[in-house]
């Protein structure tokens, strides 16, 4: 029934269907800033584990859980951070089938209203050539020069 509800409420005039698709775009920016942000916790975890890995298991380490930071030992910590990685990276796996889903969508909605995108590139490349050529033959002397 929701597939049907979801029919009736498509946009009406071209605001909502802009409205619409800015919306999808930012689920898209929201999904790959959420993975960029996993990807670091995901490398510092290795670095964690790379670390401590070759030390003595009965060594004392310290571990933030929580906010607060609990002293244990590196044979308690290696097999946690370890689970928490693979965790991290289940994760980040689960928001890439979202990502593509959504960039299926997103191209769908695309096709189905005709949007296009423009290129500001052109516009950027001609305002640059504008300001190089506006500023060629100007000089200028030091300041305190009386020459």
């Amino acid at each position: 029934m929701s597939a049907m509800a979801a029919k009736a409420e498509e946009p009406i005039n071209e605001q909502a269907v802009a409205n619409v698709y800015s919306a999808m775009r930012s689920e898209i920016t929201q999904i790959y800033s959420k993975i960029t942000e996993l990807e670091m916790e995901v490398s510092e975890h290795s670095l964690v584990v790379n670390a401590i890995q070759p030390l003595d298991p009965a060594r004392r380490c310290y571990r933030m859980i929580g906010g607060v930071l609990v002293e244990r030992t590196i044979k308690e910590v290696l097999p946690a951070i370890q689970r928490n990685k693979e965790g991290i990276e289940e994760v980040i796996a689960r928001l890439n089938e979202a990502l593509e889903k959504k960039k299926k969508e997103i191209s769908d909605f695309e096709a189905k209203y005709k949007i296009r995108i423009r290129k500001p590139d052109a516009d950027v490349k001609e305002e640059s050539g504008r300001k190089e050529g506006s500023a060629q033959g100007v000089l200028v002397r030091p300041v305190g020069s009386n020459e």
